[in-house]
């Protein structure tokens, strides 16, 4: 089957602008009166969020943000024409998570000055294959958990990607090995000021639930 381009693109644009969308940025605004972007990291993501504005902006601000890049790859391709689990039909998804993930990165509605990607990522992977997002998730939690490094748990969640796709999940696709080690890649790309700091000591933790402040 001829992949419909027209469609395509229009898919790719949508994903686009759904990940575009400054979650962080416009819930701030809208109920606290805050530009994140001006306050502690200055990162228009769910993790400043949680430092600047607590858990009852973060937790909204994350799902949002998870859902931008989950509904994209769920919805768009099911009026593509295009058969399910084809080749054209996997490719399909793997760029709109793709398309997502830079609209979160670089917000055409936010000048440009997004987050680092890592929920939209999750999201994406939640619909290209749940099991991996799993392990992600899992490794996150046992990471941040022991470190209170939130940017060191995310790393080693997008390290565990490919990881899982290989060796857990046995996967054969070359689309969806190819696309688990890009995205794992960006991922360690978006933080690379963060792996600076780790290696220098300078990053900053985040409190866990019940302790005394969110940063340590």
């Amino acid at each position: 089957m001829d992949f419909p381009w027209v469609y395509g693109t229009f898919g790719m644009v949508a994903a686009y602008l759904c990940g575009s969308i400054p979650t962080s940025v416009w819930w701030g605004r809208a109920f606290h009166g805050v530009d994140v972007r001006e306050h502690g990291s200055k990162n228009a993501g769910a993790t400043n969020t949680f430092r600047v504005l607590g858990a009852r902006a973060g937790i909204p601000v994350l799902l949002i943000d998870i859902l931008k890049g989950f509904l994209p790859v769920r919805l768009i391709p099911n009026f593509s024409g295009l058969e399910p689990d084809s080749g054209p039909w996997m490719w399909f998804r793997v760029a709109l998570v793709m398309a997502s993930v830079v609209g979160h990165l670089y917000p055409v509605f936010a000048g440009f000055r997004g987050g680092k990607g890592v929920a939209t990522s999750l999201g994406g992977i939640l619909a290209v294959h749940p099991g991996a997002a799993g392990v992600c998730v899992l490794v996150f939690a046992v990471v941040f958990a022991l470190s209170r490094y939130v940017s060191l748990g995310s790393i080693c969640a997008a390290l565990s990607y490919p990881l899982a796709v290989l060796l857990l999940f046995h996967e054969t696709s070359p689309v969806k090995i190819g696309f688990a080690i890009v995205l794992c890649l960006m991922v360690i790309y978006t933080h690379r000021q963060n792996i600076d700091r780790l290696l220098k000591g300078e990053e900053n933790r985040m409190s866990l639930p019940g302790s005394s402040g969110r940063n340590a």
